[in-house]
């Protein structure tokens, strides 16, 4: 395993990032690009510290410090607005995003081939919503991964439903053109 190439999770980890941040109050505080530089700045800055041996463990430790990085920039950004109500809500956050990749990477059943290979269609599927127009990335996100009506969605995003809904579909159609494991 090659802990030199951190970049190669760049796209999985502004996905797990993006899931970190749908809280509304938090838009205007960082991007999510910021918060996975930093996480990477800090992971090739504490490699050495690394001492897992598979790629299922290396993206947890990623993972690990990206939701760190953020409780701290939230705990920086909130302090002097301290509302039990936003971070209750935060932390949940971080341990459903935990909790889905843990389900992802290492199923019990699987054989170590099978979690390889799921480990390589999530960073393709993450690569190729990074390369999706940011309007039509954002409806897919929230659709796909969070399970949103596209009521809510267009509600959150302060767009039709129409809108939302043509979004979503040029989206997973060009998911479906660039990764042919997107149903």
């Amino acid at each position: 395993m090659d802990t030199a190439d951190l970049n190669r999770y760049r796209p999985l980890l502004q996905v797990f990032a993006w899931r970190l941040r749908l809280d509304q109050r938090l838009q205007s505080r960082f991007g999510h690009s910021d918060l996975v530089q930093e996480t990477l700045l800090r992971g090739w800055a504490a490699i050495g510290q690394f001492t897992g041996s598979s790629e299922a463990e290396l993206i947890c430790w990623l993972q690990t410090i990206l939701h760190n990085t953020f409780r701290e920039w939230i705990r920086r950004e909130m302090a002097r607005l301290r509302t039990p109500d936003l971070e209750a809500p935060l932390e949940a956050a971080v341990q459903a995003s935990s909790v889905r990749l843990a389900r992802i990477l290492a199923a019990e059943q699987s054989s170590p081939s099978e979690r390889a290979e799921r480990r390589e269609v999530l960073l393709r599927w993450a690569e190729a919503v990074q390369r999706l127009p940011a309007d039509q990335r954002d409806v897919v996100l929230m659709r796909d991964l969070h399970d949103l009506p596209v009521k809510q969605i267009s509600e959150r995003l302060g767009r039709s439903e129409k809108t939302v809904a043509g979004l979503l579909a040029r989206g997973r159609q060009q998911l479906r053109q660039s990764f042919r494991d997107y149903q």
